[in-house]
């Protein structure tokens, strides 16, 4: 039984779609790079930024950086709150907390930022700990990240430990560091993506999730 449960968040907690999409088709017009249909950009829900700009429409380092400050000129005002958590979430974090879980945030996402989406939807009282990246890119690999909730936990033995995520970087970072994992399909990776990544659980929706959980 894992009594100590990780979290993603963009993607398995909450559907942060429209926020990203038009905060990356903002940033990217600055390049005049003009993209008609935001869901061009779902491929940018989930991994970090800097890494995105870089891979998918070949900015340099340079532009990379000033890419990203113009998604916030738009993200920190606006797009972090056109967000939706996902229907039977907040019910199933508030069983797995009243049933004695650990539960830990665990994203790429900065931690200022995550801290905030979780108080907007008032479930930020459910976890113990929210590890994120920092506004200046350091810590937003996966397994960083999910080494930093440990510790910060003060948890070291990793079989009671689960990372639930929707993308293939939430399953290759809980396996670097040694812990199960689930995949969730309801996110934006396809089942194709998390069975590549060897995810040891795949969940089509949060219902089948509490069931994995036993919650």
């Amino acid at each position: 039984m894992k009594d100590i449960i990780l979290f993603d968040l963009d993607g398995t907690i909450t559907d942060p779609k429209v926020g990203i999409t038009k905060s990356v088709q903002y940033a990217l017009a600055h390049f005049d790079i003009h993209i008609q249909d935001p869901d061009e950009l779902c491929k940018f829900i989930g991994p970090p930024l800097r890494d995105s700009f870089s891979e998918f429409y070949g900015l340099s380092a340079e532009q990379s950086e000033l890419a990203t400050a113009k998604y916030r000129e738009r993200f920190t005002t606006t797009g972090i709150y056109e967000n939706e958590i996902y229907d039977g979430m907040e019910a199933l974090l508030k069983h797995l907390k009243s049933s004695g879980k650990t539960l830990l945030l665990a994203t790429s996402k900065p931690t200022v930022f995550a801290d905030r989406v979780l108080k907007h939807f008032n479930i930020d009282k459910y976890f113990s700990f929210i590890s994120g990246s920092e506004l200046n890119g350091e810590r937003s690999d996966k397994f960083e990240v999910i080494t930093y909730a440990l510790e910060n936990a003060g948890i070291s033995d990793l079989n009671r430990c689960v990372m639930i995520g929707d993308r293939k970087f939430d399953i290759i970072g809980a396996k670097g560091v040694g812990m199960s994992s689930i995949g969730v399909l309801y996110g934006y990776g396809d089942k194709e993506e998390l069975e590549a990544a060897v995810a040891d659980h795949l969940a089509r929706d949060v219902t089948e999730l509490g069931r994995l959980l036993h919650a």
